[in-house]
């Protein structure tokens, strides 16, 4: 299998926005994009962006999933980057067409089609370091994904840090580029000093969220995970898993978690712990470290927990279960 968001479709959809409305949505090569160089977005890291998965069902449709939660948070995080507001509705037909014009190519499960709506500034100003950019650019991009653990399932190691952050605090709960490059150091230094996966960061001691997932601690029967705030992404997988976990009669608390919790719970055999998102949907954590010391959660392997939680949400995405909270969008 290829590197996972390496290959894409020929074609994306896209649309500009010139000051005062949107264009028309066309369907263009997606090997180039002209911008100016002094575009808004290179400078000043005008950016948002989605990450959603269509899924091929036994029956041969195609369905693309929670599309209009991800929407919502697309339309979030650019109303707080101050980029143009992008309009719902056309925004969710740019994402139908270009998936229904390559329907075809939609692997079968547990493959997908991952879907990647963008959104940049693009006035050429360099000069507008403090003001955002009057136009920009929406464009989708399709790119078909195999089966994430086909290389085996495997458990995380996380490196636990109490003194950064995964970005400043404001800019937690948007999605965008700048989050992720300003993660990016700290997890390179924690896998060549700790041969650590991930970091998960916790200012304060307080457990949030690594560089590219939702943390979630299972002890029993109990999910505990970071209450909602501005500090971090509000993954809509986490949502989902946290869904199907009172489905299930789960006992379910979204509330601050401290590292001294954390590491106490691990410490139980019974306890796991997760990583959620659209590329894995949930992945298993078998070790913790922190202040050089390493610490196995339960018994350091892949959790039953983790394991049955994930299926259901396969399940669903899959067509193999009800899908009772109408999350499926069939085109």
């Amino acid at each position: 299998m290829a590197a996972f968001g390496t290959v894409f479709m020929p074609e994306m959809a896209i649309s500009w926005f010139d000051g005062n409305s949107w264009s028309p949505a066309e369907v263009v090569s997606s090997d180039s994009l002209q911008l100016h160089p002094g575009a808004h977005v290179l400078h000043y890291s005008s950016t948002c962006f989605e990450g959603l998965k269509a899924f091929r069902h036994q029956d041969g449709s195609i369905n693309i999933f929670r599309m209009d939660r991800n929407i919502d948070r697309f339309t979030q995080s650019s109303e707080l980057l101050a980029l143009p507001a992008i309009e719902k509705t056309a925004t969710a037909n740019m994402i139908i067409d270009i998936v229904r014009r390559f329907k075809d190519e939609v692997p079968e499960p547990p493959g997908s089609m991952y879907i990647r709506p963008t959104h940049i500034g693009t006035e050429p100003a360099i000069g507008k370091a403090a003001t955002p950019s009057v136009t920009s650019c929406q464009y989708i991009l399709l790119s078909p994904v195999g089966d994430y653990f086909a290389g085996g399932d495997t458990t995380l190691r996380l490196l636990l840090e109490e003194n950064g952050a995964r970005c400043a605090a404001h800019m937690g709960m948007i999605k965008s580029g700048g989050n992720y490059a300003s993660a990016l150091r700290p997890i390179m230094k924690a896998k060549q000093e700790q041969n650590a996966d991930q970091v998960l960061f916790c200012p304060g001691g307080d457990v949030q969220e690594t560089g590219a997932a939702n943390f979630l601690l299972i002890d029993g029967n109990e999910v505990i995970t970071k209450a909602l705030d501005e500090s971090f992404l509000h993954g809509v997988t986490r949502d989902s898993i946290l869904t199907i976990a009172r489905d299930l009669g789960m006992e379910v608390q979204e509330r601050q978690l401290t590292i001294d919790e954390l590491l106490e719970r691990a410490a139980k055999p019974g306890c796991e712990a997760a990583l959620s998102g659209t590329a894995a949907v949930l992945t298993p954590v078998g070790t913790l470290i922190h202040n050089g010391q390493e610490y196995p959660v339960g018994n350091g392997g892949i959790g039953a927990t983790t394991l049955k939680l994930r299926q259901a949400l396969n399940d669903i995405q899959w067509g193999k279960a009800e899908d009772k909270h109408g999350w499926l969008t069939r085109i």
